[in-house]
């Protein structure tokens, strides 16, 4: 059985950056109710040696967004770009702000790009020190999936800093849904 494609189908069938900036939309959403269930005063939570502060955790959503808008411009095509991330705010407020502000800053730079652009290749690492071609949209996506997983980790110092944990993809201990 064939589907007969009238306008009103064509209609409702989402471009490929429609479907990435509503997915980018719902999980920024989910991420910012994760951020704002921490409390503050523990901001500098340090699980392991080897893991990041809460504070240098929740950042690396507002850093990713710089790189994206990085890798969007395509910098990486010869080499390393100049320079390094953005410091960090000092307090958690500013962490958040420094958060929604990038969020908005990438999503205003991949509503203004031509949907052609991002089916172009661009240069970024797909292998530890190993750079090569990918499609933009890739890389978008790449760069969602990698905020969902910083997301899940966070959601584990949200345990161990006795806040509740609030619902990301279903029910928690803290927000049944029953």
């Amino acid at each position: 059985m064939s589907m007969t494609m009238t306008p009103a189908v064509l209609a409702a069938i989402s471009s490929q950056k429609e479907q990435f900036l509503n997915a980018y939309e719902r999980e920024h959403a989910t991420t910012m109710r994760v951020l704002r269930a921490f409390p503050a005063d523990q901001m500098e939570l340090r699980p392991h040696p080897k893991c990041k502060t809460a504070r240098e955790l929740a950042f690396i959503f507002a850093a990713e967004r710089g790189l994206g808008k990085l890798l969007m411009q395509n910098a990486f095509a010869n080499g390393m770009p100049a320079g390094g991330p953005p410091s960090i705010p000092a307090d958690w407020d500013g962490v958040l702000s420094a958060v929604e502000m990038a969020h908005q800053e990438f999503g205003a730079m991949i509503r203004a790009m031509p949907d052609e652009q991002l089916t172009e290749t661009i240069r970024f690492f797909t292998a530890p020190k190993v750079m090569g071609d990918l499609p933009r949209m890739d890389v978008l996506w790449f760069l969602l999936h990698d905020e969902i997983h910083h997301r899940g980790q966070f959601s584990v110092y949200l345990r161990m800093a006795d806040a509740s944990v609030p619902s990301i993809y279903g029910p928690t201990a803290d927000e049944p849904w029953m």
